[in-house]
């Protein structure tokens, strides 16, 4: 694996457990696509760092069980007349 690949996925671990964000705003933070993230906390992370990997995941499942309730909560504030 090239070397800013690798610093890029290690950046991007450490970015998504300091600010528990999601993959849309640390792909939005990094310049990067949205693919392009998930790809390297999923599948290259393991490979470089399986102890991060670990912490990251975690985080990535809590997104996905909130992804729903930040729907409505959008979809509420479209409705309300606010843009988020």
């Amino acid at each position: 694996m090239r070397d800013y690949i690798e610093e890029r996925v290690l950046n991007l671990a450490n970015y998504i457990i300091e600010t528990k964000c999601t993959v849309r705003a640390a792909a939005k933070k990094f310049g990067i696509s949205k693919s392009t993230v998930h790809k390297d906390l999923t599948e290259r992370l393991e490979e470089i760092s399986p102890g991060l990997y670990d912490d990251v995941r975690v985080i990535l499942n809590e997104n996905k069980a909130e992804r729903h309730i930040r729907g409505g909560l959008a979809t509420r504030e479209k409705y309300k007349g606010k843009t988020i």
